[in-house]
């Protein structure tokens, strides 16, 4: 048996193996700009792209960052969630996953300080206003790095809009067909720029301490599990740590976690980094799993790990050992769509369901 593709239950939800997709932004959503009603729609890319991995045998898809408002977008070709349209087009996307057996997910997002960029394979510079951008927001005004404009400090009022957009935006995921939501507070975006102090001077309720650096993250959890049903699993995703001194801690993030499950949060989904450029990050295989490992030693909540799993045996162990409830692939998957089913193969697991379509090729 393996543990890898054994069942995993969340709620009243069962994902069919630990094999899931990590978000994995695709900035290739229709732009033509926030007040044309097309920017954020999901296209045939999107469609096919998730399908691909869905009819791979992956357990859970999870759909990439999805911006709550406009100005949350990384770039122009980021997917939205702050209109109807947007979540008609993800509803194609939701029912081929759902009809391959697997689970729908969607992790909602808010860039911060890291909006209003190009797409990555542009070189990802800042975008003026001439160019598509636009203004973005932070805890604090200060910038991303030194040859990136500084953001607008937010104001209590604009803290206040964005806790409700995320609400619009669990509501919407619904009516889409998603079964999970997911609350980006990782990677130097928006929530994480609150949790760090790295990026957040505020002197207010929301700076400063744990408790108010967190009062963000919290507010916006109790906002979605509000409105995101009871039944279903709501996912936190976390940078557990900085990589800087001075930064937010891998004992914080345990802290954090203890707190995110009181108030609603099924499964901590333990990536790292990103707050700030020039980090000293020590990337190798797996080299995250740890971190995952001691948030569910220590905040008793579960967890995906996540960060360079490539290999079935390696995943498996991470599995079977206890530091992880599941893993979340992100390069490996766009490399090899069909990861799980030769996982699944190479591990002597016979439950993940081969299509009708390709069954004669075994």
């Amino acid at each position: 048996m393996s543990a890898l593709f054994e069942p995993y239950t969340l709620r009243s939800l069962t994902v069919p193996n630990r094999v899931w997709m990590s978000p994995m932004c695709q900035y290739s959503a229709e732009s033509t700009g926030p007040d044309a009603g097309v920017a954020g729609v999901a296209g045939d890319w999107h469609l096919a792209h998730y399908a691909a991995r869905a009819a791979g045998g992956t357990g859970l898809i999870m759909v990439e960052a999805t911006a709550v408002s406009p100005e949350g977008r990384i770039t122009p070709g980021d997917l939205g969630l702050w209109n109807d349209r947007q979540a008609q087009a993800l509803r194609r996307i939701t029912d081929f996953v759902k009809e391959r057996g697997a689970v729908a997910g969607v992790q909602l997002a808010h860039a911060g300080r890291k909006a209003s960029t190009d797409a990555p394979w542009r070189g990802g510079a800042p975008l003026d206003a001439g160019h598509g951008g636009w203004q973005a927001v932070a805890p604090s005004a200060l910038p991303f790095a030194e040859d990136r404009p500084a953001p607008r400090e937010m104001t209590l009022e604009q803290i206040d809009e964005v806790v409700g957009r995320f609400a619009d935006a669990a509501r919407r995921a619904l009516a889409a067909g998603f079964q999970v939501a997911e609350i980006h507070g990782a990677h130097g975006y928006l929530v994480h720029e609150f949790l760090s102090p790295l990026s957040n001077r505020r002197t207010d309720a929301y700076g400063g301490s744990l408790e108010n650096r967190t009062r963000l993250a919290l507010r916006i959890t109790d906002a979605v599990r509000q409105v995101w049903p009871e039944d279903l699993p709501l996912f936190f995703r976390v940078s557990a740590t900085d990589w800087t001194e001075g930064g937010w801690s891998p004992e914080e993030t345990v802290r954090l976690a203890a707190l995110l499950r009181e108030h609603g949060v099924d499964l901590l989904d333990v990536s790292s980094g990103g707050a700030v450029p020039g980090a000293r990050i020590p990337v190798g295989p797996g080299y995250q799993i740890p971190l995952a490992a001691r948030v569910r030693a220590g905040a008793g909540l579960p967890v995906a790990a996540v960060g360079l799993i490539t290999e079935p045996g390696q995943a498996e162990k991470a599995v079977a050992n206890g530091e992880a409830d599941a893993v979340f692939l992100g390069r490996e998957l766009l490399r090899d769509p069909h990861w799980a089913l030769r996982a699944a193969r190479m591990l002597g697991a016979g439950s993940v369901h081969l299509p009708d379509q390709y069954a004669w090729a075994v």
